[in-house]
């Protein structure tokens, strides 16, 4: 095994790049196999790439220190792109060129960007003509359209020019990363090339990976998670491939990945893709068993370990006896895995070492599935204003459910939301992080900054949780998604919705119920698996059969059956937890709606604007 490279010296992300081209100069870097701009890039070649990027910029008359939009989205391009920028010492103003019309002009307005790069001509003319208000210059296109400065433009001056020593350093500003955000306008989050420095280093902690390693890349590389994993493994030599949801069942099983960051959603897609196949198995029943055996194989193997997060001090009877199951069960699971969870593996190419799951908790029923089949899942918790990585479980120590254990120099506070108390292990609160990956402050926002960093350093996440002894950070909801009954009792709405994802009838789904005596929920059926059982033709389309459904009495008592069960068998259940309403949507949440982030978040408050009066008739039937 290789021993990682050694970044601890470096002052900015361009020295990380260019030390890695000394070391491993031939190792793919950059793979690409897809339209419209396919493309492998070794190491060296990619350096040489970024360097005529970035003197081709400085061609143009952008300066170190300038602020450069860039509205793109995950490309090789749009990391050259990043890495140009940075190189000179700029700074790069970050969004999806996916985006909203007036949320990236404000962003323009609002960040003080003097040029723009963006994805294509179809981006630009979006823009247009308030873009006319903007002296920007250069404006750039990623794309190869002609008629404009376009990005073969920009290398081609870059092979004359010079990329010139930039004057940065740890405390320099490298982007502004405008948050997606749940509701309003985003905030620009100011991270500096020692924020993900640090990200880089304290990464090594968890995981060495190994020169040459094949890592997928699908999320939005504009935001944190997505960015920074990139940063971090290309900082050690692996390859990094390009896919999309379109491409990715082909690509995962053609590039056979060791690693793979994603959200819990896209688990939620492989896991049920891979259930829809074992459903028509010939020998489903004996798959089915072997599940069943292998779940109870995992738990008791937790209950042994320390690992189970709902009995995570088990008596010795506990674990005499989950010790005596375990071992009991273990042939069984072994023969399992020979059989079946092996040919599952190989449709995800056979080498994955681990696949790493942040942007919200992973559904208990997901944790269960991967486990069960060998594929380890590890957790991680942060924020955008955290570069983002604060916590993440270890191979050591992966305690399914919970969010994982600091990073090195990473405090931890768990503090009553009133009173900023510090609370006991194992009691919900507030919780507080400080650490070098904490933003330097939100842009031209000095009010906003104060609010969530205060004068010793620590940031408020607005997240709940608690913590283990052990160091374990549990999430257990966002403390403005808390809705509160009539009753006075507050409710964590995602810990349900997870419960709730576990019924084959349900696609999505979002708790609602403020103000009100009881929980409804809007929910996002499963057409398929009604189809498939018989509840709807299959040849009929949501959108026209959805109010048929809605007065169906059997599909109504289905749903209804499945909401109570799923609620019900989740740990920890109370009476106030029953889901009493609801109703069914046609369309799912989607980014394309503007009902879904950009990393597949549920943006809360624009569903409930959207369907306000389906959600007063719901209550007031």
């Amino acid at each position: 095994m290789q021993k990682p490279i050694d970044h601890s010296q470096a002052q900015n992300l361009w020295q990380v790049l260019e030390k890695v081209a000394t070391v491993y100069p031939d190792i793919p870097a950059l793979v690409n196999h897809h339209p419209p701009y396919p493309v492998q890039l070794t190491y060296r070649e990619m350096v040489a790439e970024i360097r005529q990027f970035g003197a081709g910029l400085r061609q143009l008359g952008i300066k170190a220190g300038s602020h450069v939009a860039l509205f793109a989205d995950n490309s090789p391009r749009w990391f050259i792109a990043d890495q140009g920028i940075l190189a000179i010492g700029a700074v790069d103003v970050t969004r999806s060129s996916q985006a909203d019309k007036q949320e990236l002009l404000f962003i323009l307005q609002n960040s003080d960007s003097c040029a723009l790069i963006v994805e294509d001509l179809k981006t630009l003319h979006k823009l247009q003509p308030q873009l006319q208000e903007f002296n920007l210059s250069p404006i750039i296109l990623l794309s190869d359209e002609e008629g404009y400065v376009n990005y073969k433009t920009v290398i081609a001056l870059g092979k004359e020019g010079d990329l010139g020593e930039a004057p940065t350093d740890r405390s320099s500003l490298a982007t502004l990363i405008y948050t997606s955000g749940t509701s309003g306008y985003p905030k620009g989050v100011m991270l500096t090339h020692g924020n993900f420095l640090y990200e880089i280093t304290a990464a090594l902690d968890v995981v060495h990976p190994q020169p040459g390693y094949r890592v997928l890349s699908i999320l939005p590389t504009w935001h944190s998670y997505e960015r920074t994993f990139e940063y971090f493994i290309l900082s050690q030599g692996c390859t990094q491939i390009y896919t999309s949801i379109r491409t990715f069942k082909e690509d995962i099983k053609k590039h056979k990945p060791h690693y793979m960051v994603a959200v819990p959603r896209l688990w939620e897609s492989v896991y049920e893709g891979i259930q829809k196949n074992l459903k028509t198995n010939k020998k489903r029943r004996l798959i089915e068993w072997f599940l069943g055996v292998s779940h109870r194989y995992i738990y008791a193997k937790r209950t042994r370990d320390g690992l189970n997060l709902h009995n995570l001090h088990p008596s010795f009877i506990d674990r005499f006896l989950a010790t005596l199951t375990s071992f009991a069960l273990l042939p069984i699971h072994l023969l399992a895995d020979r059989i079946v969870y092996r040919q599952i593996r190989a449709a995800t190419g056979g080498n994955v070492q681990f696949f790493v799951s942040g942007g919200g908790s992973i559904a208990e029923h997901l944790e269960d599935f991967f486990e069960v089949i060998g594929i380890e899942i590890l957790g991680g918790y942060g924020l955008t204003e955290t570069s983002p990585i604060t916590h993440v479980r270890r191979q050591h120590r992966n305690l399914r459910g919970g969010d994982g254990q600091p990073l090195p120099q990473t405090e931890t506070r768990i503090v009553d939301p009133d009173s900023k108390k510090d609370l006991p292990f194992y009691q919900q609160g507030l919780i507080l992080i400080r650490g070098p990956q904490v933003m330097q402050g939100y842009y031209k926002n000095p009010d906003a900054t104060q609010k969530v960093i205060d004068k010793e350093g620590w940031f408020n996440t607005g997240d709940l949780g608690w913590m283990t002894p052990q160091g374990d950070l549990v999430i257990t909801g966002r403390a403005k998604d808390t809705i509160v009954l009539t009753n006075g009792e507050n409710i964590e709405p995602q810990p349900i919705e997870d419960a709730c994802l576990r019924s084959p009838y349900i696609d999505q789904i979002m708790l609602v119920g403020q103000d009100q005596k009881h929980l409804g929920a809007l929910i996002v059926p499963n057409f398929d698996r009604l189809a498939h059982d018989g509840y709807i033709p299959p040849d009929r389309q949501p959108q026209a059969i959805i109010e048929e459904l809605r007065h169906n009495r059997q599909v109504i008592d289905l749903f209804r059956a499945e909401l109570n069960r799923e609620v019900k068998n989740r740990p920890g259940y109370r009476p106030d937890d029953r889901i009493v309403v609801f109703h069914l949507l046609a369309e799912p949440f989607s980014i394309e709606q503007g009902t879904m982030t950009q990393t597949l978040k549920i943006k809360r408050n624009v569903v409930m604007e959207k369907y306000k009066d389906a959600i007063d008739r719901m209550y007031a039937s």
